[in-house]
C-alpha cells in the first residue's frame, strides 16, 4: 500500500510540473515561443522581384533603380580608367578630353563629322562618338584615350543599348527610323521605321521590357516594345510647337520625364499607361536631365536662360534653381563618379561648365571645340550602360 501510494504521489509531482511548463511557455525550443527579455523572431519578407527582360541583370532594389550608381561604385570593367570629361563638339568635328581633376584639356581627338554625343557601351569597355553627318561611330578606348577605326552606321543623332547588352538602338533622326543593331560589330538587325520626325533621346522602362523615345521635331512620344522592336504607340504633346528632348525613368520606374525645350518645362509622363502626360515647369530651353547619386534629385539644364532647376522625386517639385555666372547655354552633360559636380556643355558659347551640385556654385567655365553637346564624364558608377551620355543601372 505504501509503494502503491508513493507510485500515485510522484505521477501526480510529474504531471503538475509538466502542466506549469505548458502554462508558462518554459525554455524549451517550440516553434513561435517567446523567450523572456528576448523579441520574437520575425519571418523575413521576401524582397520583390521584376520580371525583367531575358538576358537583363536583375534589378537590385525595385524602389531605386539607380541604387548601382552609388558614389564611386565603379565596375571592375573600369578599374583603372582614367576619370575624363569627353566633349563633341560638333562644329569642329572633334572631341576635346577634359582632366576633371584639374580642369584642363588634355587633349584633342579629331572624329567624323558634326559629331553629336559621346556613348559608353553597353559592355562598359568602350565609347562610341555619334559623327551625325559623318555616318559613322568612333570607338574610343577609355584605358587609353585613343580612337580607333570608325565604323559605318548612317545618321547616328543618338545611341542607346538594349538592357541585355544584346542590341544597340540609332536613333536615325534624319532618316525617321529606330535602327537596331548589333551591341558589339554594329551590324543591323532591323530597321523600324517610324511615324514621327526627329527621334532623338530615350529611357527604359524599370523591367526593361519596353522604351519611350522623343520625337523632337514632330513633338511626339513613342513607346517601343524591347524585345519584338516594334512601336506599340505614339502619343502628341498636348503644346503646339512642342520639341522633346532628354528621357529620363523615375527611379521607383513608376514615371518617366521628358525636358520639352519650347515648352520651357518637364513633361511626367505614366510609361505603362501611356496616356497624356502633365507639365512642370523649369525654366526657358528645358534640355538635360541627369539623376544625383542618392536617386533623389534630378538636375535639369535650362539651356535657354543659362540655369539648372533641381527636382525632388519624393517631393515631386522643383526645390532650387541655379544660375551660371554671366549667363550660358548648358545643355547635355553627366554627373561625377563621386557625385560632386555636375558636367554641362555650353551649346552655343564653346565651353564647358563644372557645378557644384551642393551648392550650385560654377567651378570651372573651359574652353573648348564650337558646338559642344552630348558630353560624358566618364567612368561612371554602375553595372551596365543604356547609352546617350551615360545612363547606367
Amino acid at each position: 500500500m505504501r509503494t502503491t501510494k508513493a507510485a500515485r504521489l510522484l505521477a501526480a509531482a510529474v504531471t503538475a510540473l509538466a502542466l506549469l511548463t505548458a502554462c508558462d511557455g518554459g525554455t524549451g525550443d517550440h516553434e513561435g515561443a517567446t523567450r523572456v527579455g528576448k523579441a520574437p523572431v520575425q519571418p523575413r519578407a521576401a524582397k520583390p522581384r521584376v520580371n525583367v527582360l531575358p538576358g537583363m541583370p536583375p534589378v537590385d532594389d525595385p524602389a531605386d533603380l539607380y541604387s548601382a550608381d552609388r558614389p564611386n561604385r565603379l565596375s571592375p570593367v573600369v578599374a583603372g580608367f582614367p576619370s575624363r570629361v569627353y566633349v563633341p563638339n560638333t562644329n569642329s568635328d572633334t572631341v576635346t578630353v577634359i582632366d576633371p581633376a584639374t580642369y584642363r584639356v588634355v587633349d584633342t581627338i579629331p572624329v567624323g563629322r558634326q559629331p553629336q554625343h559621346v556613348v559608353p557601351s553597353w559592355d562598359l569597355k568602350t565609347l562610341w562618338v555619334n559623327n551625325d553627318l559623318g555616318n559613322t561611330l568612333t570607338p574610343i578606348d577609355p584605358r587609353t584615350g585613343r580612337a580607333g577605326r570608325p565604323v559605318d552606321v548612317h545618321d547616328p543623332y543618338n545611341l542607346y543599348f538594349t538592357p541585355d547588352g544584346r542590341y544597340a538602338v540609332v536613333m536615325a533622326s534624319m532618316d525617321r527610323q529606330l535602327v537596331f543593331r548589333d551591341a558589339h560589330t554594329m551590324k543591323t538587325v532591323k530597321t523600324v521605321p517610324v511615324a514621327c520626325y526627329g527621334v532623338n533621346h530615350a529611357d527604359f522602362s524599370i523591367d526593361g521590357r519596353y522604351f519611350i523615345v522623343s520625337c523632337e521635331f514632330s513633338g511626339e512620344l513613342l513607346k517601343v516594345d524591347t524585345a519584338r522592336m516594334e512601336v506599340l504607340g505614339k502619343e502628341k504633346l498636348p503644346l503646339r510647337g512642342a520639341m522633346p528632348q532628354d528621357v529620363k525613368v523615375s527611379p521607383d520606374g513608376k514615371l518617366f520625364y521628358i525636358a520639352d525645350m519650347m515648352a520651357d518645362g518637364v513633361w511626367i509622363l505614366d510609361g505603362d499607361k501611356f496616356t497624356r502626360p502633365r507639365l512642370l515647369a523649369t525654366g526657358k530651353g528645358a534640355h538635360g536631365l541627369y539623376v544625383s547619386r542618392d536617386s533623389r534629385e534630378m538636375y535639369i539644364s535650362n539651356r535657354g536662360e543659362g540655369t539648372v532647376s533641381v527636382f525632388d522625386f519624393t517631393r515631386d517639385r522643383l526645390t532650387r534653381k541655379w544660375r551660371l555666372p554671366g549667363g550660358g547655354s548648358p545643355d547635355m552633360g553627366g554627373v561625377s563618379a563621386d557625385g560632386k559636380v555636375l558636367w554641362l556643355s555650353g551649346r552655343y558659347n564653346s565651353e564647358v561648365y563644372a557645378i557644384d551640385t551642393r551648392t550650385g556654385a560654377q567651378l570651372a567655365r573651359i574652353g573648348v571645340g564650337n558646338g559642344p553637346h552630348g558630353l560624358a564624364v566618364y567612368p561612371q558608377p554602375g553595372r551596365y550602360s543604356l547609352g546617350h551620355t551615360g545612363v547606367f543601372r
